[in-house]
């Protein structure tokens, strides 16, 4: 006969596989049973027991965790792999991890990310690769469906049970190429609104938070061109007298590597006399990757090469 701690880990186990199968308290309840009540009161404990959430909302639906994914298999086979199945997540080796992680940026701030973190993960995760999209044109569910793990940039159409962490506040700035008109003398807000500039909009507007602030000098920028991206922008400033704005670090602040492209370009860059509110850029994620080992050292690396922090993350 079985001993009541056996009993007991066999009837999570034979929960955690009804659970992961049907991705649904209430199916899971069905198949083996039971109530939704009890069936959700075990989900609790099955969550206390392995240390993640294993099932999370999404929108009307249940998804599983990068964790509860891992553990199906096993769950299959309660009988042979009881201890297995109900162990806690005890970490991940970064010298051997081999996964790519897909990330949703813009290009400027892709730019700005992506040689301080290949040069982190070829010292910590050399088997790890990654997949930059562009950003979404509107509003979209990317993070929810699973499509991309981490979006990076000014997050503002997250999804209620999106996880959010505001990385570095930023001011805008307005670069220039050499020689431009603007270099000589005094930047005025009359001055910097007859220049003829460049937005940057993947919707195609024409105005934002620059027209706002000079509305209340009652003064009107001339916009010849809106582009989608801010390299083409800026490749734009270098080779004419187009003005282009870029984010540039904050007074007193370390200098950020938003700005790297338009140093490499040769830009100038110079004060914008007027008060403009400050841009945030962060990164997004879906609960179902909170507890997820690799995904916390991703996240880590992402802060590190956009804040400039250095910790050492080898085993978690």
């Amino acid at each position: 006969m079985s001993s009541p701690d056996l009993t007991l880990d066999a009837n999570l186990a034979i929960a955690l596989d009804a659970l992961l199968a049907e991705n649904s308290v209430t199916r899971a309840a069905a198949r083996l049973h039971t109530s939704p009540a009890a069936m959700s009161r075990t989900l609790a404990r099955l969550r206390r027991t392995l240390q993640d959430p294993l099932l999370v909302r999404a929108g009307q639906a249940m998804v599983p965790t990068p964790r509860a994914l891992a553990l199906r298999e096993e769950a299959a086979a309660v009988v042979q792999r009881l201890g297995a199945l109900l162990s806690p997540d005890t970490g991940i080796e970064l010298a051997t991890l081999r996964t790519t992680f897909t990330l949703q940026a813009a290009d400027l701030v892709g730019a700005a990310l992506v040689p301080g973190l290949l040069r982190l993960t070829e010292q910590e995760a050399p088997g790890v690769s990654f997949r930059l999209l562009a950003e979404e044109l509107e509003a979209g569910p990317a993070l929810r469906d699973g499509r991309i793990d981490l979006e990076v940039g000014s997050i503002d159409h997250v999804d209620p049970e999106t996880r959010v962490e505001e990385l570095v506040s930023l001011r805008m700035v307005a670069a220039v190429r050499p020689g431009h008109p603007l270099t000589e003398g005094p930047v005025t807000p009359a001055r910097l609104a007859a220049a003829q500039h460049v937005v940057v909009s993947r919707r195609g507007r024409f105005t934002g938070p620059l027209d706002a602030a000079l509305a209340e000098q009652n003064l009107r920028r001339r916009v010849g061109i809106v582009l989608p991206s801010h390299l083409a922008a800026m490749t734009l400033a270098a080779r004419s007298d187009i003005v282009c704005l870029v984010p540039a670090a904050l007074p007193g602040a370390a200098p950020s590597p938003l700005t790297a492209d338009a140093v490499t370009l040769g830009l100038q860059l110079l004060d914008i006399p007027l008060t403009m509110p400050p841009v945030s850029v962060g990164m997004a994620w879906h609960p179902r990757h909170a507890a997820d080992r690799a995904h916390h050292w991703l996240r880590g690396a992402i802060r590190r090469t956009l804040t400039d922090t250095r910790e050492p993350h080898h085993v978690i």
